[in-house]
């Protein structure tokens, strides 16, 4: 099995490299995210995780940039509806929290429900 480079440094690289570091290994986006600073919902989540970093921890913040030392640790998404599990994985890093979770569900159509009309319920063979 390869072992995980991100940008030609590996894991243990990145984790002992500051955040200004980190970021400019990071896309511009991403990157001028950090620089702006985290929200006051960011900086409870970042804070949870440091405080317990083995336990679960949900969360709403789907803008949250997946940052080093996040990496191992199982995090509750929320959909919209629901919280999703993810499991944070040094791929990851650099990308946005929501991109891992789907905020809808694709369409199954099945047969017309009650009061359609006569037309509606017809249904072909092929």
């Amino acid at each position: 099995m390869a072992k995980f480079e991100f940008r030609g440094k590996t894991l243990e690289e990145i984790k002992a490299m500051n955040m200004d570091q980190f970021s400019k290994l990071i896309p511009s986006r991403d990157r001028r995210a950090i620089r702006r600073g985290l929200t006051e919902k960011q900086k409870k989540l970042l804070e949870k995780i440091r405080k317990n970093p083995g336990k679960f921890h949900r969360t709403h913040c789907r803008d949250m940039v997946i940052i080093p030392e996040m990496v191992g640790i199982k995090i509750g998404i929320h959909s919209g509806k629901e919280y999703v599990t993810v499991d944070i994985k040094p791929e990851m890093l650099g990308h946005r929290l929501g991109e891992f979770t789907m905020t809808r569900k694709p369409v199954k159509h099945s047969a017309p429900g009650f009061g359609a009309t006569r037309s509606s319920k017809f249904v072909p063979l092929k």
